[in-house]
């Protein structure tokens, strides 16, 4: 590739960022689908928004100063990405990734089948996200239990397909069903049970974290993968589909400690 295309190249990836960017934030966000009230403490404060030059955007979710976990299929190779970075003058702005690491395992096709996979991916930040705090990381409770009670902490959409409704963290407590195991999680609102329009994960909560209650406190356990509309139907707020990091625990920590994090 000759140098002006390549600089032209680079030029298209860098306005596709920034028009993600600008979608997220030219109008102010009142939810997760289904209502989850805004935080910016206690989990939130791990929370950050990804953005990508083919106009996606996701959720990560620190897990050490300079290192972000997040959802493979968020951060497929042939783009660029960036974190949305606030600075102490509350203004957005976009901070560089250094490295993307996506599990060896995973598989485009499952992952859009809602078959489990390795649905995992870590960024290395080329600095620490300014006024962030990482989450510590574990793995879900085994066995895991139907009703059992999960929180996911996303930037996604509040209404489906409008990209204008998302960029604000929200946190919502869902509920385990059917057949929770170490491959794939299933959760829903517990009011609703997945058969009518309830809490849950939507467009932008991608690579959400998903947390468990500990002794020590609240540990990510899981990264969200997808979702859809009650009754299994196509869009938010019926079922939210969980990634645990229980069979890719030891490969996101000896990945971040490649980088340098200590735990």
């Amino acid at each position: 590739m000759s140098a002006a295309r390549a600089k032209a190249a680079r030029m298209k990836k860098a306005v596709l960022i920034s028009a993600a960017l600008a979608s997220l934030l030219s109008t102010p966000a009142s939810a997760i689908v289904g209502g989850g009230a805004p935080q910016t403490d206690g989990v939130a404060r791990s929370v950050v928004t990804i953005v990508g030059s083919r106009g996606n955007f996701c959720t990560g979710a620190l897990i050490a100063p300079k290192v972000v976990l997040t959802a493979a299929h968020c951060v497929q190779p042939g783009a660029d990405y960036k974190i949305v970075d606030y600075g102490p003058d509350k203004q957005p702005k976009l901070q560089d990734v250094r490295t993307v690491a996506i599990h060896p395992a995973f598989k485009m096709q499952a992952m859009i089948n809602h078959v489990a996979t390795a649905d995992v991916a870590l960024l290395q930040l080329a600095a620490p996200a300014a006024g962030k705090a990482p989450s510590v990381l574990g793995m879900p409770n085994i066995p895991i239990q139907v009703g059992g009670r999960f929180t996911i902490a996303g930037v996604g959409v509040t209404v489906r397909g409008d990209g204008k409704s998302g960029g604000t963290i929200r946190v919502v407590s869902l509920a385990a069903t059917g057949k929770p195991g170490t491959l794939q999680i299933r959760l829903v609102d517990p009011v609703g049970q997945g058969t009518r329009d309830g809490l849950g994960a939507c467009t932008g909560d991608s690579g959400a974290p998903v947390y468990e209650d500990k002794q020590g406190g609240p540990a990510i356990v899981g990264v969200v993968s997808w979702s859809t509309g009650p009754n299994g139907t196509a869009g938010c707020g019926g079922m939210t589909g969980v990634t645990p990091l229980t069979l890719y625990r030891d490969w996101v920590m000896q990945t971040a400690r490649q980088w340098g994090a200590s735990f």
